[in-house]
This record gives C-alpha cells, sequence and structure tokens, in this order.
C-alpha cells in the first residue's frame, strides 16, 4: 500500500488544531473538569479521556496538552494521537485523514 504525502498546509493545520476538538473526535470519553482551576496558565483545561480502555487526565490549552498521569505532553493533533494510540507518525496520520480533521 503506498502512502500518501503530507502536505505543509495540512501539517501546519494539524499542529494548530485545539486538542479538544482531537478528543471529541477520536476519544471513545470526553469530558471536562467543570471543578479544574489553573495555577499558571489561564486558559488551561482539565478532562477526562477514555481512549481504548485506557484513561487519560489531560491539561489542554489550544494545540498543546499534558498527560498529567503519564508526565508527558506535546503539542498538535499528531502528538496527541500517537501519545493516546501508541501509534506512529504515518498511523496517526492516517488516523487524522479517516477523521476528516
Amino acid at each position: 500500500m503506498r502512502r500518501r504525502p503530507v502536505d505543509n498546509l495540512l501539517l501546519d493545520h494539524w499542529r494548530g488544531l485545539d486538542c479538544v476538538v482531537v478528543l471529541r473526535e477520536l476519544a471513545d470519553h470526553v469530558k471536562q473538569d467543570k471543578t479544574f482551576v489553573p495555577r499558571e496558565c489561564r486558559q488551561a483545561t482539565r478532562w477526562q479521556v477514555g481512549v481504548a480502555g485506557f484513561d487519560f487526565e489531560l491539561l489542554c490549552t489550544g494545540p498543546r496538552f499534558f498527560d498529567t498521569r503519564a508526565s508527558r505532553g506535546g503539542g498538535g493533533a499528531i502528538d496527541l494521537v500517537m501519545h493516546l494510540f501508541c501509534v506512529d507518525f504515518n498511523h496517526a496520520v492516517a488516523m487524522l485523514r479517516g477523521t476528516g480533521l
């Protein structure tokens, strides 16, 4: 199977995509913690996320995310998909293309 190349415009789009948009499209369960009060970044929100039987607690600020349980973070839709689904770059791209994001 031949892979289609990813152009820079699409990569830029995915890099800037809000994490919550990606979570709502791909996760099995997404719930915002309305009681969360951010200490450092006032725009940060906390989310309880379920993906393929695994639970995550993510802090999200636009395209940036931080997994509080794994103490790992990143930025952009590709990083988020790679982290949540434990897939490589090519699989993350294929998943994002499949959603139409």
